[in-house]
C-alpha cells in the first residue's frame, strides 16, 4: 500500500529550510571542486558535505521525501525539457559528437581498458548516429514533461535514472580522459587493404605492434594506440559557446551531470509516493517548471523553450483529460509531446536550426568571429615542499617574494615541480584557419580563373626570373631574380640567355579567405560532401551562379572532394563554377544542409538557404542584387 506523505510531511516551515540549506550545500560542494576555488577547496568542501548530510538526516525525520522530490521534479524537468530542445533545435550537430564517442580510441577504450577486449568497438553504431541523436533528444523532452506532471512516475524516474547514469560516465570519461596514456587495441584487416601489409612491416620494428593471426584472407593485429579525447561532451549544443562565449568544461559538465544524477535519486527515492498531480498540483509545478524553462531561455538568448514547453505541458494536460478511453492517459500524452518534437525534427533536419548559434548564423560578422579570440596570459610558479611536513608553496619565478626568501638555500625545502597559472586563459577565435577555402596553384583551371579575384591572386604564381647557361657543359638553368647571386653565377662561367616569368616556388596554393570577407557581396555553396549532397536545385544555382558573372558578383562551390571528384562532378552536371576545397569539419559548422547557398555582404552573412528553400533566380535577383 502506498505510503501517505503529504507536501508538507511534519513540518513545512523546517522542510523548507532544509531543501533551501541542502540545495546551498550542493552549491558549496560544486564550488569546491571547480578549479576557480583552489585555495578555498577544502573548506567549501566540507562545509557544503556537511550542509548536505545534516539536511538529508532531517528531511527523512520530518518526512520531506515528498516537497524535496517535487522541487527535483520542477527543476530536473524544466532542464530536460530544455537540454532536449536545444539538441532537437541541431540533431544533426548532436549526432557528429555521438559520432566522435564511436570512434574507436574514444568511449571504447575504456571497456578495452578495464575488461581486456582489445577487440571492443562501438563504431558500429556511427550510421546509426542521426537516429540516436533524435530519439535522446526526444526522449528528454518527454520525461521532462511527464515527470512534471507525475505521469508513469515510476518508468520515468528508473528511465532518468538510467539516463542519468550514463551520461555522468560520459561526462567522466570526457573529464577523465588522458590522452598521453596507451590502450590495447586490435583490429582486422582484409589481407587485400594495403594497411595489411604496412602493419605486417611494422611488426618487424614496433614492440608496440603485435600480430595475433594472418591467413589468406584477414590479418589480425593487437597494436598499443592513444585515447581520442573529447573536449566537448554536447551537453547543450553549440547553444552555450554562441550565448555566452563558452561551452561548459568537461570537468563542469560532469559535475551539472552529477548535481541531476544527485536530484534525480530523491526523485527515485520517493517514486511510491509520488502520486499524479490533482488539477492544483498542475497548476504549481506547471507554473514553477516554466520558471525553470524561462531562466534557461535567458541564458540561451532563445525563448522558443518557453513556448515549446507551455506547448508540451498543457497540451499534454488537454489530451489527458479529452482523449477518451485510448489516449486519455500519459502514454497519449507522451505520444502528444513525441509527435511535437518530431515535427520540429523534421523540420530542422529537412531545413536549418531554428536557433543557430554557430558562428556562420545569419547576420554574423566573419571578421569578428575570426579575430574574437584572447591571447592568454600566463605566469610560470615554481612549487616547493617541505621535507619535514609535507607542506607545498607556490612562487611565482619573477616576484620579489621568491628572491627575497631564497628559499632554495633552506634545506629544509625541496623543488618539487613548475606548474603555468592562467592569468588570463586563451580563447579560440569562433572562427579559426579551418576555415580556408583554397586550390592548389596546379589545380587552377579556366574556370577558376574566370573569377576576377581568382585571376588577381594568380599573378603570385608566377615571378620574374633568369634564363642562365652553364658555359662548362651547356646546360641551362631558370633561377628566381630574387635569388640570382652574381657570385654564384659569375660572368666567366655563367651567361645569361634571357628573362623569362616562372612558376613562384613559394606560392604552392591559393586561398579565398579574406577575398570572401573584402568583397562588398560574395555568394558561395557549399557542401560538406559533394558526392553525397541533394543537388535537386543544381540547375537553380547554375542560373544564380550565371546571374553573378552578368553582373560581376564572385561565386564559388567549396566543398570536401578530390580534384578528380570535382571535375567529373563538374562534367556530369554541366555546372561550369569555380570549386575549392576545404576541411569538412568546418563545412559542416558553416551549414548543416548538404549542400546550402550562402551570401556574404560585407564580411556579414546575409542570408542561408538550405537546398530545399533555394532561392529562384528572379528571387536571388530582387534580394541580394540590387
Amino acid at each position: 500500500m502506498k505510503e501517505q506523505t503529504t507536501i508538507a510531511g511534519r513540518s513545512l516551515i523546517l522542510n523548507i529550510i532544509f531543501i533551501v540549506i541542502n540545495l546551498l550545500g550542493l552549491a558549496f560542494v560544486t564550488a569546491g571542486y571547480h578549479e576557480s576555488a583552489e585555495d578555498s577547496s577544502t573548506l567549501f568542501k566540507s562545509l557544503g558535505f556537511g550542509l548536505m548530510s545534516l539536511t538529508i538526516i532531517g528531511l527523512f525525520f520530518l518526512k520531506g521525501r515528498k516537497m524535496m522530490s517535487s522541487v527535483s521534479r520542477i527543476l530536473v524537468g524544466g532542464l530536460f525539457i530544455v537540454s532536449g530542445l536545444v539538441k532537437a533545435n541541431d540533431p544533426i550537430g548532436f549526432a557528429y559528437k555521438l559520432e566522435e564517442y564511436f570512434e574507436d580510441g574514444a568511449l571504447a577504450f575504456r571497456i578495452k581498458e578495464w575488461f581486456g577486449m582489445p577487440d571492443f568497438s562501438l563504431e558500429f553504431f556511427i550510421e546509426y548516429a542521426l537516429l540516436l541523436s533524435v530519439i535522446i533528444c526526444i526522449a528528454e523532452i518527454v520525461l521532462g514533461v511527464l515527470v512534471i506532471i507525475g505521469g508513469k512516475i515510476k518508468l520515468v524516474s528508473y528511465s532518468m535514472l538510467l539516463m542519468m547514469i550514463f551520461f555522468t560516465f560520459l561526462t567522466w570519461h570526457t573529464s577523465n580522459c588522458d590522452a598521453s596514456i596507451k590502450f590495447l587495441d586490435r583490429d582486422t584487416y582484409e589481407m587485400v587493404d594495403p594497411v595489411a601489409q604496412i602493419k605486417i612491416d611494422e611488426s618487424a620494428e614496433n614492440d608496440e605492434l603485435t600480430i595475433v593471426s594472418q591467413d589468406q584472407i584477414t590479418l589480425v593485429v593487437d597494436e598499443m594506440k592513444q585515447p581520442q579525447c573529447v573536449d566537448d561532451c554536447g551537453c547543450f549544443g553549440d547553444a552555450l559557446k554562441g550565448s555566452v562565449g563558452r561551452s561548459l568544461t568537461p570537468q563542469e559538465s560532469m559535475w551539472k551531470d552529477l548535481i541531476l544524477l544527485y536530484l534525480v535519486i530523491w526523485i527515485f527515492a520517493a517514486q511510491w509516493i509520488i502520486a499524479p498531480n490533482s488539477r492544483k498540483e498542475n497548476v504549481k509545478f506547471v507554473g514553477a517548471s516554466l520558471v525553470v524553462i524561462l531562466f534557461f531561455s535567458f541564458v540561451f538568448g532563445w525563448y522558443f523553450p518557453l513556448l515549446f514547453g507551455t506547448v508540451s505541458l498543457l497540451g499534454g494536460l488537454w489530451v489527458l483529460r479529452t482523449s477518451g478511453k485510448f489516449f486519455g492517459n500519459y502514454y497519449g500524452v507522451a505520444m502528444f509531446v513525441t509527435l511535437l518534437c518530431s515535427l520540429m525534427v523534421w523540420y530542422v533536419i529537412s531545413y536549418l536550426p531554428l536557433k543557430d548559434y554557430r558562428p556562420y548564423a545569419e547576420g554574423s560578422n566573419l571578421v569578428e568571429k575570426m579575430n574574437d579570440g584572447i591571447e592568454g596570459v600566463y605566469e610560470s610558479l615554481l612549487v616547493y615542499k617541505n621535507i619535514e611536513t609535507g607542506e607545498t608553496h607556490d612562487y611565482s619565478s619573477t616576484s620579489k617574494e621568491y628572491t627575497d626568501s631564497k628559499i632554495w638555500e633552506n634545506k629544509k625545502w625541496k623543488y618539487e615541480s613548475m606548474i603555468q597559472n592562467a592569468i588570463i586563459p586563451t580563447k579560440i577565435p569562433s572562427i579559426t584557419d579551418q576555415f580556408n577555402p583554397f586550390i592548389a596553384t596546379s589545380d587552377v583551371s579556366s574556370y577558376e580563373l574566370e573569377l576576377g579575384v581568382i585571376y588577381e591572386l594568380m599573378k603570385k604564381a608566377t615571378i620574374e626570373g633568369l634564363r642562365v647557361m652553364n658555359l662548362s657543359d651547356s646546360n641551362i638553368y631558370e633561377v628566381p631574380l630574387t635569388e640570382y647571386n652574381v657570385t654564384d653565377y659569375d660572368l666567366t662561367s655563367y651567361s645569361i640567355i634571357d628573362t623569362l616569368e616562372m612558376k613562384n616556388p613559394a606560392f604552392t596554393e591559393l586561398s579565398i579567405r579574406d577575398v570572401i570577407v573584402d568583397q562588398d557581396r560574395f555568394v558561395f555553396v557549399s557542401s560538406k560532401n559533394l558526392l553525397e549532397g541533394d543537388w535537386r536545385s543544381i540547375e537553380i544555382y547554375k542560373e544564380i551562379f550565371e546571374e553573378c558573372k552578368r553582373v560581376n558578383i564572385p561565386f564559388v562551390v567549396i566543398c570536401n572532394a578530390s580534384r578528380d571528384d570535382i571535375n567529373k562532378f563538374r562534367e556530369e552536371h554541366k555546372f561550369y563554377a569555380p570549386f575549392l576545397v576545404n576541411d569538412e569539419t568546418e563545412l559542416k559548422a558553416i551549414t548543416r544542409s548538404n549542400p546550402s547557398l550562402l551570401i556574404i555582404e560585407k564580411g556579414t552573412v546575409q542570408a542561408k538557404y538550405p537546398f530545399r528553400s533555394t532561392p529562384s533566380k528572379d528571387k536571388f535577383i530582387r534580394k541580394h542584387t540590387k
